[in-house]
C-alpha cells in the first residue's frame, strides 16, 4: 500500500516520494523489520548503512559470545539463516561465532531480502499532521504514515562522567576503533569488566599493546548451570536451555518476548539491570588471565592529560600511566542523542531513564513512530539487546504498523 496523499496540499510545490513506513537503521532490527513490513504489503523505505555498526564500531577479531543458531536475522518465511549461509557457503557450523562471519551472512541476507537499502542519512524526522515529514542529507523530503526507529548502538555509547571532556587522543570509547593493531606498542588502560571491555584487553595484547583492565568490581565468568553431576532430565527441569543460555528466566524471555512490557516498572528495571549484566565468555579467559593486569575493586578519582599521555589516580592511592584510555563501558539509551528526531517530537515521547516508554506495539507516546532494537530494552527486557530479539521485533510491527497505516 502506498501512502495516498496529495503532498501539494503539505508542501505547496511538487509532489514528493511518499511511503507506508520510513525505518532508520539498517541493521539486524532494521533490516528485519523491513522484511516482515513488506510481506504484509507495505511500502517501506529504509535508510541506514547496511550493518554499518558491526562493521565500523566492532573489533576486527571479535568473536559474538551469543550462540551462532540464536544470531539470525529474520525474514517471514526463515530462507536466509545463518545455517542456510554456511551451506550455501560450503563453511562448518562453528562452535564459537567470529564478527566477519556475521557481517558476511547479514550482508548476503541484507543483499537477497532488502536490497534496496538507501545508504543516505536522515537529517530531520519530524510531523505534519498525521504524516512524518523526513528530510535527508542529500536534500531529499519524504513523507511517511509511520516511522520504525532502529538505530545502531554507535548513538548510544555510554563515556562515565570522569572520562568526561577529555581529548579523543587520549580518552576513547571501545566502539571508536575497528583495528586494535593501532594501538601496537602503547600503553592501553580498558575500563569495564564485561564482555566488550574483555575482549577489546585480549585483543589489545593479542596485538602487542601493553594492557590493564580497570574495573569497580569483580570481573565475572559465564559458567554451566552447576548442575552437572545431576541426570540430563533434572538438568533440564532445574536450568532448561534456551537460545539466551540456562535458566527458566531465559526460557520466558525468549519464548514470551512481549510479556515484560506488561510487569510492574520495579520488575522490570531488576531483570534489565542484574540479568545478562557485564560477564566474559569461558573462552576469553586464556587470553586474559595472566596476560593482562586486572586491577578490580578499584574506583577513580581523577583522570588526568599529562601531554601526550594520561594519568590515572585511584582511591586506592596508586596512580596509573598510559597511552590512552580504551572505555569498554558499554551503552544506555538517551534519546537526546537522536538529533534526527525534530525537538517538538522528542517532547512529545514519554521517557525513562533516556529510554522510550513503549507500547505492547513498540509504539512510542507519538502515534505512528516506533522503536525496536537497543532503545526498546527498558520497556520490553533484555532479549532486546540481542540479535536474537530481532526476529520478534519484526513480527510484532508486521501486526501492528499495517493495522496503524490501513487506518488512517
Amino acid at each position: 500500500m502506498n501512502v495516498s496523499l496529495d503532498v501539494n496540499t503539505v508542501q505547496g510545490r511538487t509532489a514528493l516520494a511518499s511511503y507506508d513506513v520510513v525505518v532508520l537503521g539498517a541493521g539486524p532490527y532494521g533490516l528485519s523489520a523491513t522484511a516482515h513490513m513488506r510481506a504484509r504489503g507495505l511500502n517501506v523505505a529504509v535508510f541506514g548503512k547496511p550493518i554499518g555498526f558491526w562493521r565500523e564500531h566492532m573489533p576486527k577479531g571479535m568473536q559474538l559470545r551469543s550462540y551462532w543458531w540464536a544470531t539470525n536475522l529474520s525474514d517471514p518465511e526463515g530462507r536466509y539463516q545463518l545455517k542456510d549461509y554456511f551451506l550455501l557457503k560450503g563453511k562448518r557450523e562453528p562452535e564459537i561465532l567470529p564478527i566477519q562471519d556475521f557481517v558476511d551472512y547479514s550482508l548476503w541476507f541484507q543483499q537477497n531480502v532488502v536490497p534496496d537499502v538507501d545508504e543516505t542519512l536522515i537529517q530531520r524526522i519530524s510531523k505534519v499532521g498525521s504524516l512524518f515529514k523526513v528530510q535527508l542529507e542529500d536534500g531529499r523530503v519524504l513523507f511517511a504514515r509511520a516511522v520504525v526507529m532502529a538505530p545502531g548502538l554507535q548513538y548510544f555509547v555510554y563515556y562515565p562522567k570522569e572520562y568526561q571532556g577529555l581529548p579523543a587522543s587520549l580518552v576513547s570509547h571501545s566502539a571508536d576503533h575497528h583495528d586494535m593493531a593501532e594501538f601496537k606498542g602503547k600503553r592501553v588502560i580498558v575500563v569495564g569488566r564485561g564482555q566488550g571491555a574483555l575482549e577489546t584487553a585480549a585483543l589489545l595484547n593479542e596485538n602487542g599493546a601493553t594492557v590493564q583492565l580497570l574495573a569497580r568490581r569483580s570481573v565475572h565468568w559465564i559458567s554451566g548451570t552447576g548442575h552437572g553431576s545431576l541426570p540430563p532430565v533434572l538438568r533440564q527441569l532445574r536450568a532448561p536451555d534456551s537460545a539466551l543460555g540456562g535458566g527458566w528466566l531465559n526460557v520466558f524471555l525468549e519464548k514470551l518476548p512481549y510479556s515484560l512490557q506488561r510487569f510492574p516498572r520495579d520488575i522490570v528495571d531488576y531483570i534489565v539491570d542484574t540479568k545478562h549484566g557485564p560477564k566474559g565468555a569461558p573462552w576469553l579467559k586464556p587470553r586474559i588471565l595472566g596476560k593482562v593486569e586486572m586491577l578490580e575493586h578499584q574506583y577513580v578519582d581523577a583522570v588526568e592529560p599529562l601531554g601526550e599521555t594520561v594519568r590515572v589516580q585511584l582511591a586506592s592511592g596508586r596512580q596509573l600511566e598510559a597511552d590512552h584510555i580504551l572505555l569498554g563501558t558499554g551503552y544506555k539509551t538517551n534519546l537526546k542523542r537522536l538529533t534526527m528526531l525534530a525537538p517538538e517530537l522528542l517532547q512529545e515521547i514519554h521517557t525513562y531513564q533516556g529510554a522510550p516508554v513503549l507500547n505492547p506495539w513498540f509504539e512510542s507516546g507519538v502515534t505512528g513512530l516506533y522503536f525496536i532494537g537497543f532503545s526498546s530494552v527498558r520497556s520490553f527486557g533484555p532479549l532486546y539487546r540481542f540479535v536474537l530479539g530481532a526476529d520478534a521485533a519484526a513480527r510484532r510491527l508486521a501486526v501492528a504498523v499495517p493495522r496503524y497505516v490501513r487506518a488512517l
